[in-house]
């Protein structure tokens, strides 16, 4: 192997580790604050304890030394409190908190903090706080022996460690191995150089060495397993007892046997895999789909039934690729979720408030490219809330409300999207504060009548703000503004209720994924769309006969009930005539249900959804286009942007609801569109 494919791969085996250490550095910080709540639990003492152990030692072994010998330090501390001569205090945890930033900075840079005074004073007040003036050093690695020690009041343990052939070639070292295992405890190293073959047969990348160790510590067999963690796979390793004194109870603690071989690996749960290499997969797997679509339609037009057998198998098996790719990209949002109870806690402390942060529906699962863009609008949204919903202790023991205020952040499935809920139970939002905040700012005119969930709605608009004051953490109306931009980026919806003295909830309405949806093809004129499948609910015939009926009014009779529709032809100025029978597609919207009439509805369709060019990029009521069979190109509606903008154009749908002043696509317009992949980083 070259020395560029050395160091190449040796990148990739950094890049693991800092993924990894990043999943640790999120679990360890909500330990940290579990633990702070529950300053005795000792499961959750060792939990921190083994995160920092692992981060520590795999740190040191991948070239992170920086970062490994400060963890050390907060490692000491941990180790402290679980051998009982510290206690967990809130300052500990603060200052573990801290230095949890530092160590993030670290992992980043691959090298020292941006900010080594901090360090520094961390790990003065860690020497302060603990006592150990003295920044404790790793025990050096001992030579074997023939007597081997026995020190009382310790467990034994006998260790086979036996590289495999991939160990070094996978970035591992076994020296910085048996180097963590020695910080253990006294350690006593044999090797076994029998397997070192004769030097012309020697490969300079792989290990030909195995140990066997003895290891007397009072650290658990997780503990010493966790040492090999990041060589699981890669490397025979027997760990089993010699002897355990009891040091608390006369009864035999249970003792296990742990054995890892080199083909642990074959029966492992998951791998990784760049999310580029992934966007690409989704990609050919979309254009697979628009390749299937022009099939089918060629199988229509000739009538050979071979040909339409071979395309009703790839429709099948296409069908069943695209429902893979996108289950592979689903990812429960707790990760998400769980980075919030920190922001939680710090302006809790910062603003004298005392807040429960409650997490329902963290296993929700969600597209990796929505899950990445939610962080910034549920941010806002979480600061907006500890700022001006929640009140402080004293005013809510003044209103008979517990001292403690909740703050609730839930995600659920609801058809063929995702609703993210953050709700608190604080002092609410004024209706009517809003609503003369508006007209202040000549939003609306005084005489205007909107319903409460338009009022609110009005919460939305740029620089919109009811703050009396403007602090650090909120209140100089950008906040909700930006909440906005990045929800309707991701094709999603926003919607905001609230009652004076009792709390708000601000619901996210956001799609499951934004690469290939299930649609509805729809003719109009020359022009097709495509409405989403998951809002649309049923089809009826609209004949000459029932507009006269209606007086002219675009409303519809369905079992009783009336309901409204939008001509799309009016509204996309498409001037062919109109056929003598159309067609209402009822949806489900924002609004309620809300009919779209069309020439002719032409079935279910599998849709990849492209970009629009930068052009277009003001354009709200069009959420993409793809590519049909033949190469026509459909756009696909925002159903509850069209139905937004004809409520914002008319002050009712009975009346024709005229086409919008801006913006407006004709059909003309369709054919020209350029197209783009879409983004999926």
């Amino acid at each position: 192997m070259s020395s560029s494919s050395r160091d190449a791969q040796l990148d990739r085996f950094r890049q693991g580790f800092q993924e990894e250490a990043r999943e640790l550095l999120v679990e360890l910080e909500s330990t940290l604050l579990a633990l702070d709540d529950a300053h005795t639990d000792l499961d959750l003492v060792s939990q921190a304890f083994r995160a920092l152990h692992t981060i520590k030692g795999s740190g040191a072994m991948f070239g992170f030394t920086e970062l490994a010998a400060f963890t050390h330090h907060l490692e000491t501390a941990f180790d402290e409190v679980r051998n009982s001569r510290l206690e967990v205090s809130s300052r500990l945890i603060e200052l573990a908190l801290s230095a949890l930033d530092q160590m993030k900075s670290m992992l980043e840079s691959g090298g020292p903090a941006q900010d080594q005074p901090a360090c520094e004073a961390i790990l003065a007040h860690l020497r302060d706080l603990t006592g150990l003036h003295s920044p404790t050093q790793p025990l050096p690695l001992p030579i074997a022996s023939p007597s081997i020690p026995e020190p009382s009041g310790e467990a034994e343990w006998r260790i086979l460690f036996a590289p495999g052939p991939d160990l070094l070639r996978n970035g591992s070292d076994p020296i910085a191995l048996l180097r963590e295992l020695a910080g253990l405890g006294t350690l006593t190293v044999t090797a076994d150089t029998t397997a070192i073959p004769p030097l012309a047969d020697l490969d300079p990348e792989r290990c030909y060495i195995s140990w066997q160790l003895h290891l007397a510590t009072s650290a658990s067999a997780d503990d010493i397993a966790d040492v090999f963690m990041f060589a699981e796979g890669l490397c025979d390793l027997a760990i089993e007892p010699i002897k355990v004194e009891a040091l608390t109870s006369t009864a035999s603690p249970q003792l296990t046997t742990f054995v890892r071989r080199t083909d642990d690996r074959a029966d492992s749960a998951s791998i990784r895999v760049p999310t580029p290499r992934l966007d690409e997969y989704v990609n050919l797997v979309g254009e697979l789909v628009t390749v299937q679509a022009r099939l089918a339609q060629i199988a229509s037009r000739v009538d050979d039934p071979d040909v339409a057998s071979i395309s009703e198998e790839v429709e099948r098996l296409t069908s069943a690729l695209r429902e893979n790719s996108m289950s592979i990209r689903m990812l429960p949002i707790r990760a998400t979720f769980e980075r919030f109870r920190r922001l939680v806690h710090d302006l809790a402390r910062d603003l004298h408030k005392e807040v429960d942060l409650q997490l329902e529906g963290a296993e929700t699962e969600l597209d990796k490219t929505v899950i990445d863009q939610l962080a910034d609008p549920l941010m806002h949204l979480i600061r907006n809330s500890m700022d001006h919903g929640i009140e402080s202790s004293a005013t809510r023991a003044a209103a008979g409300k517990p001292p403690v205020a909740t703050l609730r952040l839930s995600a659920r499935h609801s058809g063929a999207s995702v609703l993210i809920l953050v709700s608190d139970d604080g002092g609410g939002i004024s209706s009517e504060a809003v609503r003369q905040r508006a007209i202040a700012r000549g939003l609306i005119a005084p005489e205007a009548q909107l319903s409460e969930s338009q009022v609110f709605a009005l919460i939305l608009e740029p620089g919109f703000s009811t703050a009396q004051t403007v602090t650090d953490v909120s209140g100089r109306g950008v906040g909700m503004d930006v909440v906005r931009q990045r929800v309707e980026a991701l094709r999603g919806s926003i919607h905001i209720e609230s009652t004076a003295g009792q709390g708000t909830t601000v619901t996210l309405r956001l799609p499951l994924t934004l690469a290939i949806i299930d649609g509805l093809l729809v003719r109009v004129g020359e022009a097709f769309f495509i409405l989403p499948l998951a809002q649309s609910l049923e089809c009826i015939e609209l004949t000459r006969h029932d507009i006269a009926a209606a007086n002219g009014k675009h409303v519809a009779h369905l079992r009783g009930e009336l309901i409204p529709y939008i001509r799309l032809r009016d509204y996309f100025h498409i001037r062919e005539p109109r056929p003598e029978r159309e067609q209402i597609m009822i949806a489900e919207t924002e609004q309620g249900r809300c009919g779209f009439v069309v020439d002719e509805v032409l079935g279910d369709h599998q849709t990849v959804i492209k970009n629009l060019g930068h052009f277009y990029r003001h354009i709200q009521f069009i959420s993409g286009a793809t590519i049909l069979g033949d190469g026509t190109v459909a756009l696909i509606l925002d159903l509850n942007r069209v139905v937004h903008d004809a409520l914002r154009s008319t002050p009712t749908l009975n009346n024709s609801a005229r086409p919008i002043a801006a913006s407006v696509i004709t059909a003309a317009d369709v054919a020209h569109m350029p197209l783009v992949s879409p983004q999926l980083q």
